[in-house]
């Protein structure tokens, strides 16, 4: 639920626990479980201005708006990840759509996940939590719908992981989405991210810190392992044009001796100073940044959360049980789309959208196509190049038609 004051939108995550049990598709099941989730804007009489959005591999529930401190003042840097895109006014704008995000079981941001208890033994889950997978994500967040008494999405959304999310919803829920909106995304991953995922997860599982998935009962975090993973997909996000534009071949700055070499003019100095001729320090400002990047991510996100998360990317393919067609995986779609993708994204190549639209158009589905030719790599989903964010606006305001009144007055929040 949330509250707005003026432009300062409030968010306050709520949480239901499930007792029946969650059947997953590599036949085990998930005991009783809670999801975490916020809602943003009021639902409307009919029910019927609901916008489900889903999350990628780091994000969570915490979709759009701040998070207030005990006095009720907006906390610092704490921006849900989509706040650009989400919001009063905003490209989703909640003053006419009900907008859901909802944190996936396996994650370590409060709904049920490996850092949780097993019930059976008392302990954190740790490696005994079952593999889940995408369409395990969706049947669990079609019950949190279910609670809440929404029958049918006007749209769900998401950028990456979140849009595998969003295209599987129309397979398995057909008649509950009348919209989707998939950004950045594919229908299924190449070997080469099938590879990369393997390579970030082989560095966890050999931290000597990692203890088989049950380090928590060691009282150790695999932070190494931890930082690799981050750093290697990290490289994945960003374009080459990006990387060179920020880093190139800069060297780190070497503090006190560089700035007096360049105080007193000695360029014979500078020149010795240019190299530290190691194989284990830093050099060049990209490592600064990736050591970085990884540092920050091992301090909160959960290493086992890490090897689930990639794993369901791997198995998502919805062709594999159609003889590997995709237009066939997709003839009970009853959805309309918009897809996205941006020129420079290598992690989810604009080739990728193109095959979901040329299945969906083999269907006589109807599809709308932006690629946006944006320098930032796949990290352009979160990020607010005008033309993406104008056709993500032009969508929701003139395609997707709330039914039974487009209005949210004397509406109610769930």
């Amino acid at each position: 639920m949330t509250t707005a004051s003026r432009t300062t939108v409030i968010a306050s995550p709520q949480t239901h626990r499930f007792t029946q049990p969650l059947p997953l598709q590599s036949g085990a099941q998930l005991p009783s479980y809670e999801l975490v989730y916020e809602t943003y804007g009021q639902l409307n009489a009919q029910r019927s201005n609901a916008v489900l959005v889903c999350h990628a591999l780091n994000a969570s529930h915490h979709v759009a708006g701040v998070y207030a401190d005990a006095q009720g003042q907006p906390i610092a840097r704490s921006e849900g990840w989509w706040d650009n895109m989400i919001g009063p006014g905003k490209p989703l704008d909640t003053n006419r759509f009900f907008v859901i995000g909802v944190n996936n079981i396996g994650s370590c941001f409060g709904s049920t996940g490996p850092t949780h208890t097993n019930p059976a033994t008392g302990q954190a889950w740790g490696a005994d939590f079952p593999v889940v997978t995408v369409e395990d994500w969706v049947n669990a967040q079609a019950r949190l719908l279910d609670v809440l008494g929404i029958q049918q999405l006007a749209a769900v959304m998401g950028g990456s992981l979140g849009g595998m999310q969003t295209l599987s919803w129309t397979l398995q829920y057909p008649e509950r989405v009348r919209h989707a909106v998939v950004v950045a995304s594919a229908p299924n991953l190449t070997a080469e991210n099938i590879a990369f995922n393997e390579v970030a997860r082989r560095a966890i599982v050999t931290d000597p810190d990692f203890h088989a998935g049950h380090y928590l009962r060691h009282g150790t975090i695999p932070h190494r392992g931890l930082r690799i993973a981050r750093m290697i997909g990290h490289i994945t996000y960003l374009s080459d044009d990006v990387m060179n534009e920020k880093f190139g071949r800069q060297l780190r700055p070497l503090a006190r001796q560089v700035n007096e070499a360049v105080e007193a003019g000695d360029v014979p100095e500078l020149e010795r100073l240019a190299y530290q001729y190691t194989t284990q320090g830093m050099e060049f400002q990209i490592e600064s940044y990736l050591r970085h990047q990884g540092e920050k991510f091992s301090e909160y996100f959960d290493a086992n959360t890490y090897l689930l998360i990639t794993r369901a990317l791997d198995y998502f393919d919805p062709a594999r049980n159609h003889g590997g067609s995709l237009a066939a995986a997709l003839a009970g779609v009853q959805a309309d789309f918009l897809l996205v993708s941006f020129t420079t994204d290598w992690r989810f190549f604009p080739a990728r959208s193109r095959e979901i639209v040329r299945g969906l158009l083999q269907n006589r589905r109807h599809v709308g196509y932006a690629a946006i030719d944006a320098p930032h790599g796949h990290h352009a989903v979160l990020l607010d190049d005008p033309r993406y964010m104008a056709a993500v606006r032009a969508y929701f305001e003139h395609t997707v038609r709330i039914t039974a009144g487009d209005t949210c007055t004397g509406g109610q929040t769930a």
